[in-house]
């Protein structure tokens, strides 16, 4: 059985015990509302067209679950196919209607060949109305390609919907349909003010079956899955699965705090693992979808990787707090600032950056033209340079790098001659190219790979073999090994940890 992260659209409809399930699920929450008095009062988020907090008895999940029910809805999405086979024909080498029928039979009728026909891809999601115009908030992935969309109110009432604008990188998507009456819509509350160990309650549409409700605490907050570099998900045990997605999770004030949008599964079902974007996060890009369509972000110039022990150590760092750059773009606003490779950028605009992955958030989120104070430290010294941000272009990229003689390294390296770059494709001028790596070696174990230039070693430029055995040579015996090596079109920091 394999594990698997998944966005969570739609699947079959299978149901298994759910009766006793449901059963089962009502008794201990019965039991622990009566006996709990964790929940929050329902004060200052309302939810719903207009209507009051619920107020007087102590809050239940009953209460709650009837008061967001009808901001939530069902939405379905149809992807036609052009041309594609039909599910039970297969392609054939030869015309069979030729075969069988003749060749003027098969022209006139088929042109020739083997009839085919559309195909329709249905899937199922969620999403919550944020205003009466009729403005919804989904998940990218549930509406992307999608040729028909249709949203399902909670009183069933259906509409056609048209996208306004999405958003792949955060997976948000706004929609809109043309209400014929007011309708109720969510408060969207503040995910930054969120605790782990609060209760949150998911509604949606799993599996097919519209307006479920499941209920659970906050996990963990700050979460990265690896899925792309503007993520900062929260985790929580509330039961999420397939056709959950682009649904709200909820807090105990009825307020919105996060748009329900993966899981981690060995099954394909809920295990109490799941993911949701934060609303402060989606708020930022639902704003300029409904403005211009689009999402534009803030550029700063950089490569950046994680700050390891091991790297914190060879910066002379106290701590492995921060972004380490790993390369500069040239003709990018960092570079105009004058700061360069081997720079840790422990602040942005007055924030501190304890990992690295905060550090894309803050950026993409900061307008174009503003000038922000960025902290940098250099070889143990604190350093401020002051940075105009530019806007991303889609041709560029805010990356985060990957991680990226043989005889003690495990790697054979050759100077960079025309022949070797022709081979790897390697664009640079000079530098030392990995042409072998031992398998289970430290380069190995170290992210190496063949085809890797090497531009430094201690931080000392590398051009040929006699520069790169005489760093190498004024290593401590025992002593780790800090290179900045280039992959593609992107360079990282890598140490690597030789034999003893």
């Amino acid at each position: 059985m394999s594990t698997m992260l998944t966005n969570k659209k739609k699947t079959l409809p299978v149901i298994t015990g759910v009766a006793i399930l449901a059963f089962l699920m009502g008794i201990l929450v019965s039991s622990s509302l009566k006996t709990s008095s964790c929940l929050q009062a329902f004060d200052s988020e309302p939810a719903g067209a207009g209507q009051p907090a619920v107020t007087g008895e102590s809050p239940s999940f009953a209460a709650l679950a009837e008061r967001l029910m009808p901001v939530t809805v069902n939405i379905s999405t149809t992807k036609i196919i052009k041309g594609r086979q039909g599910p039970f024909m297969q392609p054939f080498r030869e015309d069979p209607f030729r075969d069988f029928f003749g060749e003027e039979f098969s022209r006139r009728f088929f042109g020739g060949r083997m009839p085919q026909r559309d195909q329709k891809l249905t899937s199922l999601g969620s999403g919550f109305i944020i205003d009466k115009e009729g403005y919804i908030i989904t998940n990218n992935h549930v509406i992307e390609g999608a040729d028909e969309i249709k949203v399902k109110l909670s009183d069933k009432e259906e509409y056609d919907a048209k996208i306004i604008g999405r958003d792949d990188k955060t997976d948000i998507a706004l929609i809109k349909i043309t209400p014929n009456k007011d309708l109720p819509v969510a408060a969207l509350g503040d995910s930054d003010a969120l605790k782990v160990g609060e209760w949150v309650m998911a509604i949606g549409n799993p599996f097919g079956l519209d307006q479920t409700v499941t209920v659970g605490v906050v996990s963990a907050k700050w979460r990265k899955l690896g899925m792309g570099a503007y993520e900062d998900f929260i985790q929580t045990d509330a039961a999420i699965n397939q056709g959950n997605s682009g649904g709200p999770l909820f807090n105990t004030r009825g307020a919105v705090i996060g748009v329900n949008s993966a899981i981690f599964s060995t099954s394909g079902g809920s295990i109490g693992i799941g993911f949701a974007v934060p609303i402060n996060l989606a708020k930022s890009v639902v704003g300029q979808l409904k403005d211009k369509g689009k999402v534009v972000r803030g550029w700063l110039g950089v490569v950046i990787q994680p700050l390891t022990a091991d790297l914190a150590e060879s910066f002379n760092m106290d701590k492995g707090k921060g972004a380490l750059v790993a390369d500069v773009d040239a003709n990018g606003p960092a570079a105009r600032a004058g700061i360069q490779k081997g720079d840790v950028i422990v602040n942005f605009d007055g924030k501190d950056i304890t990992e690295m992955n905060e550090l894309p958030l803050l950026v993409a989120q900061t307008p174009i033209g503003k000038k922000a104070e960025v902290t940098i430290v250099r070889e143990g010294k604190k350093i401020n340079k002051q940075v105009t941000i530019e806007e991303l272009k889609a041709s560029k990229a805010y990356a985060a790098a990957d991680a990226g003689t043989e005889e003690g390294l495990g790697m054979e390296v050759s100077t960079l001659t025309a022949a070797l770059a022709r081979t790897y494709k390697i664009t640079a001028k000079t530098g030392m190219v990995v042409t072998r790596i031992a398998p289970g070696s430290p380069a190995d174990e170290a992210g190496m790979r063949e085809g890797d230039l090497i531009l430094e070693v201690n931080r000392q430029p590398v051009q040929n073999m006699e520069e790169y055995v005489s760093a190498l040579n004024k290593m401590k015996s025992g002593g780790k090994i800090l290179l900045l090596v280039k992959r593609g079109n992107y360079s990282q920091f890598v140490i690597i940890a030789p034999d003893k």
